[in-house]
């Protein structure tokens, strides 16, 4: 597209003001600005709670290992099969190399699923496309972004959504309506265990900060002494007594540069300096495992030194299906009914070999190569070497077994390959 067309055609969520949109089209630029200056990190601000290490920490392991998994814009044949990636696409060079001006690609994928585990449901908004405004009930046309963000959604209508966005250009989070038609909506698919108000996750959360509680009054600085007087204090002016004495001693203490004060012969202090057991470390440490359980996460996966095998179901059962409710919305909002009819489509894609350690690695690829699962050339690929020149490298066949003379091969093309070996002359 030339630069006339994209300027005249662009669209931008944060500064376009297009008169030509439709009667029913709302741009609501609420301006809503954090407490505190802006700091590098304001553009993926997820949470105003209380900081949960063990919280994140799983929180983290997720997104990281989600973003692990790339996501592209390809072609499929009939049976939805990956063909070639899609030349030129937006799409492809938004989600791989460059969504915003803040976040990288790995970075922005980290975002989408932290903000996904954290909220439950997020919306990704197209900021800038080169089309027309994508914001549009009659719009059927696929969207180009060229700027991806992740933002959280704060009121709900029937058929849009207000969400708070982090707008680069004035570095302030704002609140702009979008119709539900124009955005990625994704819910996580573990949102009962993740997200409900009674989950396992949110108890823990709230075991934590009365956790914090306990020991910022453990460090205060209280005495937590009981003072017993000469008297008895069951009449109102006794007890007031009892009070103008108490206020006394914390002056003499306040006053005092060592702390020190006198009391009467007759009066008695008791200190309480034994902690009463409140359970709150067991319910931490119950309510964690829980969590742990419910995840599908062991301690082995958490410190890195879980098998082949463990991972695998993990990434199978955990992983993949947040990773599909993106690409599913993905192919939903982003391509067309022509498009999809066109043979494209939004698949994700993970490294196979990225579990397999260096000294499984021969086996592996001998077994791939040797069943013509893959080329000689494909596997050199994935292991990150360069393709060899030779020919045969590119041929899916059984490499130690002899083929016949008048054997035709065959490319991963489905192009007949020529040897150059000479034929042999029949015998008479």
């Amino acid at each position: 597209m030339k630069i006339q067309e994209r300027v005249k055609n662009g669209w931008n969520a944060f500064m376009n003001k297009d008169p030509t949109l439709p009667p029913r089209q709302e741009q609501i630029f609420e301006s809503f600005i954090y407490e505190g200056s802006i700091s590098s990190n304001s553009a993926v601000i997820r949470t105003k709670s209380r900081d949960q290490s063990l919280v994140d920490a799983i929180n983290n392991c997720l997104a990281l290992d989600a973003s692990s998994i790339d996501i592209q814009h390809c072609f499929v044949d009939e049976d939805d099969r990956f063909i070639d990636m899609v030349p030129d696409s937006e799409i492809n060079e938004t989600l791989r190399v460059s969504p915003n001006l803040d976040q990288a690609p790995r970075q922005f994928r980290i975002d989408l699923y932290s903000s996904l585990i954290e909220w439950g449901i997020i919306a990704i908004c197209p900021i800038k496309t080169i089309d027309r405004t994508p914001n549009d009930p009659e719009n059927e046309s696929s969207v180009r972004p060229t700027n991806l963000r992740v933002g959280k959604i704060v009121q709900w209508k029937p058929d849009k959504v207000k969400v708070d966005l982090y707008n680069e250009w004035t570095g302030n989070h704002e609140q702009l309506w979008y119709y539900k038609n124009a955005i990625l909506v994704v819910t996580n698919p573990f949102y009962d265990i993740m997200n409900r108000p009674n989950a396992a996750i949110q108890r823990l959360k709230a075991k934590l900060s009365l956790s914090d509680i306990i020991d910022n009054r453990s460090k205060s600085n209280k005495f937590d002494i009981i003072v017993q007087m000469p008297y008895g204090i069951k009449t109102e002016g006794k007890k007031k007594l009892a009070e103008d004495r108490i206020k006394r001693l914390e002056k003499q203490l306040e006053k005092s540069s060592y702390g020190i004060g006198y009391i009467d012969a007759t009066e008695k202090v008791t200190q309480l300096n034994r902690s009463l057991d409140n359970n709150i470390q067991a319910a931490i440490e119950y309510y964690y495992n829980l969590v742990l359980s419910q995840y599908g996460l062991t301690p082995e996966i958490l410190n890195g030194t879980a098998d082949e095998k463990v991972m695998n179901n993990y990434y199978t059962r955990r992983i993949e299906p947040m990773v599909h409710a993106v690409c599913e919305e993905m192919k939903r909002k982003f391509l067309s009914k022509t498009a999809r009819s066109q043979g494209q489509s939004i698949k994700y894609y993970r490294d196979p070999f990225a579990l397999v350690s260096p000294s499984e690695l021969p086996d592996t690829v001998d077994k791939f190569t040797r069943n013509a699962v893959v080329t000689t050339n494909e596997m050199r690929q994935a292991i990150g070497m360069r393709p060899s020149l030779d020919p045969d490298a590119d041929v899916l066949r059984n490499k130690n077994i002899s083929e016949a003379s008048d054997q035709v091969r065959y490319d991963i093309n489905g192009n007949p390959i020529d040897s150059g070996a000479p034929q042999e002359e029949p015998i008479e």
